[in-house]
Formats: structure tokens, sequence, C-alpha cells
């Protein structure tokens, strides 16, 4: 009996580490695809310039928040059990480098500041929002 409630332990620690990953490679893989496509397109200057418009980082926010919310929702969704858990645990994961850009900004000129400062206070609310999205489609 043990050892069968140790292997599937093992087997739920590694499917909700799946789910998060996969809501964090979703997340990335579509903010960084839609930044490269945006540059390519020349609607955003080149890589190693900052941003200064604020339409431009609307946009950016726009569709960040976007993904985060659906990466959360993933990670909700693949979640073996306790989905609202999975996505905030993503969302605390995204608070980590998106309080390092706030930190990065007030030293590097990347852009405005209130572009990072406005990323990382809405880590937290998208990971539940895409929480919510699953609690609410899966009924």
């Amino acid at each position: 009996m043990e050892v069968t409630a140790a292997i599937s332990a093992q087997r739920h620690i590694g499917r909700s580490t799946a789910a998060i990953l996969f809501g964090l490679a979703a997340g990335a893989v579509l903010s960084l695809g839609t930044d490269q496509v945006l540059h390519v397109l020349k609607v955003y200057p080149p890589w190693n310039e900052p941003m200064y418009d604020t339409r431009l980082n609307l946009l950016a926010l726009s569709y960040r928040m976007t993904y985060d919310t659906f990466g959360s929702y993933l990670a909700a969704r693949f979640a073996p059990r306790n989905p609202m858990r999975h996505a905030l645990i993503l969302g605390a994961i995204g608070l980590v480098p998106s309080v390092a850009g706030v930190i990065a900004a007030t030293t590097i000129a990347l852009g405005p500041l209130w572009y990072p400062i406005v990323l990382a206070v809405s880590v937290m609310p998208t990971a539940w929002l895409g929480g919510q999205l699953h609690r609410i489609s899966s009924r």
C-alpha cells in the first residue's frame, strides 16, 4: 500500500511540474514570438533599442497579460488536482523575472518605468484570472 501511495504521489508531482512548465512555456513562447514578429514587421524598434512609445508599450502589455492569463489557464487545465493552486504557483514564478525587470529598468534605459511595474503588478491577477477561467470552463 505504501509503495502505491508513493508512486501516486510522484506521479502527481510530475504532472504538477509538467502542467506548470507547460503554462510557463506557452506564455513565454507566445510573448517572445509576438515580440519577434512585431520587430520583423518594424512595428517595434530593433531589439537593442529602448521602446518609449506609449502605444507600443500598451500593445505589448495587452498581449503579455493575455498570454499570462492563457498560460495560467493551461497550468490549471493540466493540473492533476488543485488547479487554482497551479495557476497561482505559475504566477509566483512569473513574479520573479517581472520584479527583476523593474529593478533592471531603474538602472538601464529600457523604456518607460511604468511598463515593467504594471507588468509585475499584473502577474498575480492574470494568474488568478487564468485559474478562474479554467474553473468556469470546467463546469
